[in-house]
């Protein structure tokens, strides 16, 4: 499987430039599937699709027909498979990082210090993902666009298919902060009634706020013909609560202090937390909805992994 040095958050995370982060967890990622039981999977994602009744036979890839017996069409630059939207929250809770002593929201990015890559925020993962996702729907000619939001939609990048586009994209992720009160559904249906035209919509988020109306949201997306697929960013503190002394807790989107002993509410954080998780995973499923859980320790193999199943399927 995918190279472990290329696709931990943590080894990613040292590399100054998002482009390279990109490139280098999809590198890891397409070797480690190549290396792997699903190899034909990349050969469907690598710039063909299956042939059909009716398509050009000069158009037949004679080379991959040779390898593997199969049949598959090359893709050409004007030809765009999907559109893809990748929603990204960047509201204050996304600047969580469990590492520290203290949940305090990371410092500008030009004085990152080894100690802000060793305390990975749950923004950082998300914008690394992002840009691995990007990259990924570029190298397939499929055109990405990217909004951002926290209290509202901060940012929209309508979708281009051109390698090109790698760069303004990546420029304007890494160019966020976390910022402002978490208001997921808000966006979604601000995004629900500007685009129409059937895509891919990926909601990248904590989706730290109230789940009906977080639900609602990705419902109107849905009910409008979007394939939505949700990941749930979280840090392994948020789920675990595994403090081990008396802490003060900060809320990062309001400032609001709270001092407490973890040891005492553990049992019942946990409880509350997973009823949380699983009213997503199941209302996601019972509308449709591919969600998918993920925490900042875990290697973005396997988000990667199944949003290529997702889109192998949407097409």
């Amino acid at each position: 499987m995918p190279e472990r040095r290329l696709l931990d958050p943590a080894a990613v995370a040292r590399l100054a430039n998002l482009q390279l982060k990109a490139a280098a967890i999809v590198e890891g990622f397409l070797t480690g599937l190549h290396q792997s039981p699903y190899h034909g999977f990349s050969v469907e994602f690598s710039q063909h699709r299956p042939y059909m009744p009716g398509d050009a036979l000069r158009h037949l890839d004679y080379k991959v027909l040779a390898k593997t017996g199969r049949y598959y069409i090359k893709q050409f630059e004007e030809e765009t498979n999907l559109k893809a939207y990748l929603l990204v929250d960047h509201s204050g809770s996304m600047g969580f990082s469990g590492a520290g002593t203290s949940a305090q929201p990371r410092p500008k990015k030009d004085k990152k210090t080894v100690d802000q890559v060793e305390g990975l925020t749950k923004l950082d993962y998300t914008e690394s993902l992002a840009a691995a996702l990007s990259l990924l729907l570029l190298k397939q000619r499929d055109a990405v666009g990217l909004v951002t939001f926290a209290q509202k939609v901060t940012g929209i990048m309508p979708p281009h298919s051109a390698m090109g586009w790698l760069e303004p994209l990546t420029v304007k992720l890494q160019g966020l902060q976390p910022e402002g009160e978490t208001m997921v559904a808000s966006a979604l249906f601000d995004i629900a009634e500007r685009v129409h035209r059937r895509g891919l919509v990926v909601v990248l988020s904590d989706l730290l706020d109230e789940p009906d109306r977080t639900l609602a949201g990705l419902k109107a997306l849905r009910h409008i013909g979007h394939d939505v697929i949700v990941f749930q960013i979280l840090d392994p503190l948020e789920v675990s609560f595994a403090f081990p002394r008396d802490a003060r807790f900060q809320d990062l989107e309001t400032r609001e202090i709270l001092p407490s002993r973890p040891w005492h509410i553990r049992d019942s954080y946990q409880a509350m937390m997973r009823e949380f998780l699983d009213y997503y995973r199941r209302r996601c499923r019972e509308n449709n909805i591919d969600y998918h859980l993920f925490t900042t320790d875990m290697p973005y193999s396997t988000a990667l992994f199944e949003f290529l199943d997702r889109r192998r399927r949407w097409l």
